[in-house]
This record gives C-alpha cells, structure tokens and sequence, in this order.
C-alpha cells in the first residue's frame, strides 16, 4: 500500500521528470525499488500522469484553446480548411491515435511483463544513445516549425514506443520530430501537445483501478497534485534550456542510469 510520505516523493518525481526525455515511468520503478517500496504500478503512474498534463493543460491553455477552435472552424466551414492551423490541429488528433490503439491492444503486456527493469535499463541506454545521434546528425534539409499531418502521425508513431517503460514519451516524439526536420523548440512544444490527448485518456481509463487494489484514491491523489505544481515549472525551465543547449546532457544521463541500473541488478543491490 502506498503511503502519504511515498505518495509525494513519487509524485516530485513524476513531476520532474514527465515532461524530460529520461523517461518518467523508470524514474519511479527505479526510486521505489532503491527506497524499499513495491511496484505502484501502471494505474498510479497513469492517473498521476494527469497531473503533468493538467500542467501542460495551463501552460499551453492558449494554443490548445486555439487548437479546438480550429476544429470546430474546420466543420463549420470550408475557408478553414487546408491552413497550417487546421493541419496542427488534425496532426493533434491523429498523432494521438497509435499509441491509443496499441495501449489498448497491448495493455496487459504493458501493465506486466513490460515493467521489468532489465528491460528499462535496455531502453534507457538505447534511446539515450538515440538521443545523442539524433543531435549529431546532419540535415540536408533546412530545419523549420511547420508541423504537417504527415509529420505528425509520424511523431504519434513514435510516442506510441513510449508504452515500453524507460523509452520517454517526450524523448522519443521529440527524436522523431528532429529526424523530420522540426526545429528543437517546435518538436518539443508539440510533444507536449501531442501528449495531452494520450495520457488524458490513459489516466481516465486507469482510475477506475485505484482503489481495488494496493492504492488508494488519497495518496494517488496527492501525488497527482505534487506532480502538476513541479510539472508547471519543468515545462518553463525545459523551454529555455532548449533555447541554448540541445539534448546530448539528457542522452548521456540515461546511458549512464541504465547502466548503473544493471549493475545494481546484477549486484543483487535491487530486484524486480
């Protein structure tokens, strides 16, 4: 059962790392495993989830109010249609689908096996690895902001892949949109966008677990509520930090937790 005390420090954790490319999921499998605790499990991290979003929800409320006009616009009449705000908002909408699709088709995986920690600390080195090429790679194309339906489908392809704890939402939609020749900062603001949708819906879909099993409704909630005030402010401080650095620091982070995941692993120091 988790208690008050966990429910914060999981929930500081969700909050800080949700919205980085290092993968939230394996932040909280890893800490409540050094700290002693049981597995929370993918209901508590998928309603606790709805806190970063809710953050994400204030931040952008401009553009997501902008984007859902542009989709009633969209029906409401033809002049609408085939601009760049109509296709940011449908590449929103279909973006969103495949990891909906594949988290349904997938769930008992993804709520079982999937939360094996040799497999994390795999997928935290392999997309940290990801992270840093994708840095070092050379576009022949010039980079911009312009975000296509076909770009993003392509990008909910690739968040889709975040259903594997320790690959990161953020970090692998954010890759796929510097393949695609996004501008760093234009990837990441639609990442976050992107994300809205998908982790509403899971958080919605999961709750209605709390409470049947080993956690109850008051401590997720309070972890909710932790993890949206240090969410707000990760989104900020992320934002400018792109405005400067790129992500070869977050790649290198991750390889380094991966390994020394397997080590303690293999040390006996954790265990599944």
């Amino acid at each position: 059962m988790i208690d008050w005390f966990q429910a914060i420090v999981l929930g500081v954790v969700q909050g800080l790392t949700e919205f980085l490319p290092v993968s939230s999921t394996a932040h909280v499998l890893i800490i409540s495993k050094l700290m002693g605790w049981s597995d929370p499990g993918a209901a508590f991290t998928a309603v606790t989830q709805i806190g970063t979003e809710t953050a994400v929800l204030i931040y952008f409320r401009q553009e997501i109010w902008h984007i859902v006009r542009c989709l009633v616009n969209w029906f409401r009449s033809p002049r609408y249609r085939n601009t760049a705000d109509s296709q940011l908002a449908w590449a929103v909408v279909w973006g969103s689908l495949p990891i909906g699709v594949l988290g349904f088709a997938f769930k008992d995986i993804i709520e079982g096996d999937a939360r094996n920690l040799y497999l994390v600390a795999v997928m935290l080195i392999a997309f940290g690895a990801l992270l840093i090429v994708v840095e070092r790679i050379e576009f022949s194309m010039k980079r911009n902001s312009s975000l296509t339906l076909g770009r993003g489908v392509a990008m909910g392809f690739a968040q889709a892949l975040a259903l594997i704890p320790g690959v990161s939402r953020s970090g692998a939609t954010i890759s796929a949109g510097l393949l695609l020749g996004l501008e760093r900062r234009a990837a990441t603001r639609y990442a976050f966008l992107l994300a809205v949708p998908a982790v509403l819906g899971s958080g919605l879909y999961e709750a209605l677990k709390i409470g049947d099993g080993p956690v109850a409704w008051g401590p997720t909630l309070l972890a909710t509520v932790t993890a949206s005030a240090i969410g707000f402010f990760v989104i900020s401080g992320l934002l400018r930090y792109l405005a400067r650095h790129t992500f070869t620091a977050f790649g290198i982070y991750r390889i380094g937790l991966g390994l020394g995941l397997i080590g303690l692993l293999n040390l006996g120091l954790i265990t599944q």
